[in-house]
């Protein structure tokens, strides 16, 4: 899509969708309430307002190249502070990690040598956030397939970065008093599904009309 197109959509989304939508607008300028914290991949593929269908205002939306969140005192990342923000300023109660099938990070991740000269700057991300991921399945799933091996490392990304996520001292607080729920999600591009990993099963499924949070190891042991 060319920057023409770009421009044209500007003035369309202003001359129709803005005019219908005027109060909406309007009261989004007194200040934002969203109701989840979104982190997701970079990738043109995934639209998080689209595929749930939310409106302006509703998500907190943070997005990096492999839906990564450094552990805490990892580096001093924008997304530690998107999350303290989302959380200790907004109010935050549910926050989702989407990966997505197909992923170009995950799959540069399985083959992370040949990202050394190409893009230094991938590399080092990767490894220095997701190398747990890429040792866990390289270790556990030798003989898969490469398809299968790829659709392994994108699940187990993501409750990487959900451990990750735990590191936040204001995470693991809001946890610890039931203030915060998190959330492990896969899209599929290819059929617009998502599935939820099922901490009580171990496994994604489809997500349909119910949410499956993961599993809170510290309201379990708060509970005891």
């Amino acid at each position: 899509m060319p920057i023409k197109r770009i421009i044209e959509g500007l003035n369309e989304f202003h001359d129709t969708y803005f005019v219908s939508h005027r109060e909406m607008f309007e009261q989004l300028s007194q200040g934002q309430s969203p109701e989840v914290l979104f982190i997701t991949c970079s990738d043109s593929r995934i639209d998080p307002c689209l595929i749930t269908q939310s409106q302006p205002g509703e998500l907190f939306v943070v997005r990096n190249i492999g839906n990564i969140i450094p552990a805490y005192g990892a580096s001093n990342s924008g997304e530690g502070a998107a999350i303290e923000y989302a959380v200790g300023a907004l109010g935050i109660k549910d926050i989702v990690i989407c990966g997505h099938s197909h992923c170009g990070a995950m799959r540069g991740l399985l083959q992370i040598g040949n990202l050394t000269q190409q893009m230094p700057l991938v590399y080092d991300w990767l490894r220095k956030h997701a190398e747990s991921t890429r040792r866990l399945v390289l270790d556990n799933y030798e003989g898969c397939s490469s398809e299968k091996l790829l659709k392994i490392a994108i699940e187990q990304n993501v409750l990487t970065q959900i451990e990750n996520l735990e590191t936040y001292p204001i995470i693991r607080s809001k946890l610890h008093g039931g203030k915060v729920t998190l959330h492990a999600w896969i899209y599929e591009i290819e059929t617009g599904e998502v599935f939820a990993y099922d901490g009580s099963i171990g496994q994604f499924k489809a997500l349909e009309n119910r949410p499956f949070p993961v599993m809170n190891p510290l309201i379990c042991a708060h509970a005891e």
